[in-house]
């Protein structure tokens, strides 16, 4: 997987989440200053961060739609600032292409589209010409699943021809399960412990759990007492062979992944 100058492959790596907004589920409103944004920055990447994922836009259930220009407004600096000053790889995460080309018009590598495509039927368009990367995550508009992990793996199938037609690599492209969008506590539950059936598309695996409800109602435990089962589902990550882990500690987690791969010779 090509990211920016950076290639990624055969380990797990650390994406650290980057929320630039006043009203994300459990860091809202730390890091909405340029100078916030590239202290905490600077903390993942020493903490072994190995992409940025700056996101302007709250996804937490029940979220409420802000307009294009107010979202690029608050990611634009941020993204400019990191790619100013430090080396590293950094992803948008925003599902409306005008957004999507601000970022990368400021320098950012990756497109992360929890809509995998569907929502904005320029994205794919954006993508492609900008030459930057895209993680596919699978979402929907309805829970009326048939077999549930043969649908999941349809709908992503979906995402990727839509890249594919768009004229995005192969490289380019990774997939992401959609743990905590349109799945039911037991779904999101199955889909983390089968992540290994979604190789049959071909396309490394991104992995986003960190403090998630799923966490919560397992263990009932508010969002800032996630971590350890955060820990776990990472520990999974690797075993499964994921290629990256979405985080919020980005410390912690590198710790876990490190563990692991030592454990299983996965280094």
């Amino acid at each position: 997987m090509i990211i920016g100058n950076k290639t990624f492959i055969d380990n797990t790596y650390i994406m650290g989440i980057l929320n630039v907004t006043p009203d994300s589920f459990s860091d809202g409103g730390n890091y909405c200053s340029v100078s916030d944004a590239l202290r905490h920055t600077e903390k993942m990447i020493a903490d072994g961060a190995d992409i940025i994922d700056v996101g302007g836009e709250s996804t937490r259930p029940g979220y409420t739609l802000i307009p294009d220009d107010e979202e690029i407004s608050r990611v634009v600096p941020v993204i400019e600032a990191i790619k100013k000053n430090f080396d590293i790889p950094v992803s948008s995460d925003t599902y409306k292409s005008a957004v999507a080309k601000a970022a990368v018009d400021a320098g950012a590598d990756l497109i992360n589209d929890i809509w995998g495509l569907k929502y904005d039927s320029l994205m794919a368009d954006v993508i492609a010409k900008s030459g930057a990367s895209c993680c596919l995550m699978h979402n929907r508009h309805d829970t009326c699943y048939t077999s549930f992990i043969q649908n999941v793996i349809d709908d992503l199938s979906e995402s990727i021809s839509i890249a594919k037609a768009a004229g995005i690599p192969d490289d380019r492209i990774m997939i992401d399960p959609g743990v905590g969008f349109s799945k039911s506590l037991e779904q999101n539950l199955e889909i983390t412990n089968r992540l290994e059936e979604l190789d049959v598309l071909g396309y490394p695996v991104l992995l986003g759990t960190s403090r998630k409800s799923m966490i919560g109602l397992s263990l009932d435990l508010p969002a800032d007492q996630r971590l350890e089962g955060t820990l776990v589902t990472t520990v999974f990550a690797v075993q499964k062979k994921c290629l990256f882990v979405r985080v919020h500690d980005v410390a912690e987690n590198k710790r876990a992944v490190v563990m692991t791969q030592k454990l299983i010779g996965r280094e």
